[in-house]
């Protein structure tokens, strides 16, 4: 019975400790700029003035385009990450549209699949 109790209290204690974070961040947003002159440098990109942040920053208008498939692969990647859209820094998205040639071998969908894609 003494080493159930010890054992919960180790485990409520730990438990305690895991959800001791900051429940709203300091910074919800860092659009990445390539401006030597900016101040804040967070996740390898340096952050853009928060006033001068507009929506264009978080716009990206090429994944509603199909992509050119004639090459000897048959498919066309058009990635999405911080480099192509620039409010995507510190919140851990990038995308990518995969466009296959018609008649070319379709991927398949395994049972460990851990990241959703869309055909």
């Amino acid at each position: 019975m003494a080493i159930g109790f010890l054992l919960f209290t180790i485990l409520a204690l730990a438990s305690s400790l895991a959800y001791a974070s900051d429940p709203s961040p300091l910074q919800d947003f860092c659009v990445a700029v390539n401006d030597s002159k900016a101040t804040v440098f967070v996740n390898g990109k340096i952050c853009k003035d928060p006033k001068m942040v507009t929506a264009d920053d978080f716009f990206f208008s090429g994944l509603n385009k199909a992509g050119n498939t004639s090459n000897p692969v048959g498919s066309k990647v058009t990635p999405v990450n911080v480099n192509q859209l620039a409010g995507l820094n510190t919140l851990g998205i990038s995308l990518v549209r995969i466009d296959y040639a018609p008649l070319w071998p379709q991927p398949h969908l395994t049972p460990t699949l851990v990241l959703p894609r869309f055909l």
